[in-house]
């Protein structure tokens, strides 16, 4: 009589020694020389907070978004980065704020307890829901928080032109 695999024993290869359910930890067998797959997936997926390998990637910085009824205002924490490390790209309907955040001191991978802190360089484009007067934005920064405040455009506003003769 063969017994169904199970998605975990099809997935993986693994053989269930015993009939219950490959997925419930305290009731698997498993033979003592093939090793749980499971967890090698997992620690592969999590990288250590150990790795020095933050200089390879790119961050990305989390922005807010929102809107008044004349403005679009974006904030983004930008602790620890100076104002002329920042480069604030805009367009009428687009906004690129790059820049990177520098270790002041260098510190052995050993001697650390934990690190969480994101040291590199960084992006964000954000697509602006509406379109904004590029002339008239304006850009601060305050106690680490970055604070952009782009004027929208009034589609509906209206000039009249007068037509010069001559």
């Amino acid at each position: 009589m063969t017994t169904k695999r199970s998605f975990f024993e099809r997935l993986s290869g693994n053989a269930a020694v015993d009939d219950f359910d490959a997925f419930d930890d305290e009731l698997v067998s498993r033979a003592p020389s093939q090793p749980d797959v499971r967890r090698s997936i997992a620690s592969a997926a999590m990288p250590s907070p150990f790795d020095d390998d933050t200089s390879k990637s790119e961050g990305q910085l989390p922005v807010d978004v929102h809107q008044t009824s004349s403005d679009i205002i974006i904030r983004a924490f930008v602790a620890g980065v100076r104002p002329d490390e920042l480069n604030i790209s805009i367009s009428r309907d687009m906004v690129e704020i790059a820049g990177t955040r520098s270790e002041r001191e260098q510190v052995s991978g050993p001697d650390y307890f934990s690190r969480e802190l994101f040291w590199g360089s960084f992006s964000r484009t954000i697509m602006l829901p509406q379109e904004i007067d590029v002339d008239a934005s304006s850009a601060s920064a305050k106690d680490g928080l970055l604070t952009l405040i782009l004027p929208k455009l009034d589609k509906a506003k209206q000039t009249k032109l007068k037509v010069k003769a001559g």
